[in-house]
């Protein structure tokens, strides 16, 4: 990891938003990484019941899909894309 983490800061700087941390167990997103067994990574996701108990606090009306109803229409003025410009958006690396 410290290779690693010495490669991007020679291409990106110290200075960029790039932060570290080097610890055997991370807690990161709602995701405990445990580091602590050599050459393993063992990732575990969990909801305690204090955030349980906020969601469900916070849940005050029922839907039949969570999708906008703007995400069906359709706009048929739009034109097709081109087959190299199609082929150009799938291949791109960014």
């Amino acid at each position: 990891m410290e290779d690693i983490i010495a490669q991007l800061n020679t291409k990106f700087g110290k200075e960029s938003l790039l932060s570290t941390t080097l610890v055997k167990v991370l807690e990161y997103l709602g995701m405990t990484l445990d580091y602590s067994t050599k050459g393993k990574v063992k990732v575990s996701m969990y909801i305690t019941s204090k955030i349980l108990f906020k969601l469900l606090s916070e849940i005050n009306g029922s839907t039949k899909t969570s999708a906008a109803t703007h995400l069906f229409n359709i706009n048929l003025e739009t034109k097709k894309n081109q087959k190299a410009t199609l082929q150009l958006f799938h291949h791109a690396k960014l």
